[in-house]
C-alpha cells in the first residue's frame, strides 16, 4: 500500500465506515458536495496549518468535531448556550470535542496544526 500524508490529501469517511483518499486541493470542498451527496453521513478527516486566528466561526448540526492538537498553541472558543468557553490546546496530542451544533473558532498563540474528523454536512461558517 503506498503511503500518503494528510497534510496533501483527506480522507472520507462514508456512512459505511469505508476511507476514500480525496486529493487536498482547491477544488476540493466542490468535489466533496457533488460526489458524496453533500456529504450526508460523511465525515472527513483533514489536518490543517494555522499561522492566525480563524476569520469566521463554523458550525456542524450532523455531529460532534474532533479536533486535535498535532503542533503548536491554539484556543478553540466554543460559543455554548451559558457563554463563550475557551479551550487552549497546548501539547501535541491535546484535543476538544466540538459538541453537535455549536458554533466554534480559535485563535492561533502561535504556528499551530490541527486535525481535524469532522462529520461535514450541513456546515456553515459565519462572521460574528
Amino acid at each position: 500500500m503506498k503511503t500518503t500524508n494528510l497534510t496533501e490529501n483527506f480522507v472520507v469517511v462514508n456512512p459505511h465506515q469505508e476511507a476514500t483518499i480525496e486529493l487536498a486541493d482547491a477544488g476540493l470542498y466542490e468535489r466533496l458536495d457533488n460526489q458524496y451527496q453533500q456529504f450526508k453521513g460523511h465525515s472527513l478527516v483533514a489536518m490543517h496549518s494555522f499561522e492566525s486566528d480563524w476569520p469566521s466561526w463554523e458550525i456542524h448540526p450532523k455531529g460532534d468535531e474532533i479536533v486535535v492538537l498535532m503542533s503548536g498553541e491554539i484556543t478553540m472558543i466554543l460559543k455554548e448556550n451559558v457563554g463563550d468557553r475557551a479551550v487552549t490546546l497546548r501539547r501535541s496530542g491535546d484535543f476538544v470535542i466540538v459538541p453537535r451544533g455549536v458554533w466554534h473558532t480559535a485563535k492561533t498563540v502561535q504556528k499551530s496544526q490541527l486535525l481535524f474528523i469532522t462529520p461535514g454536512e450541513g456546515t456553515e461558517n459565519k462572521v460574528f
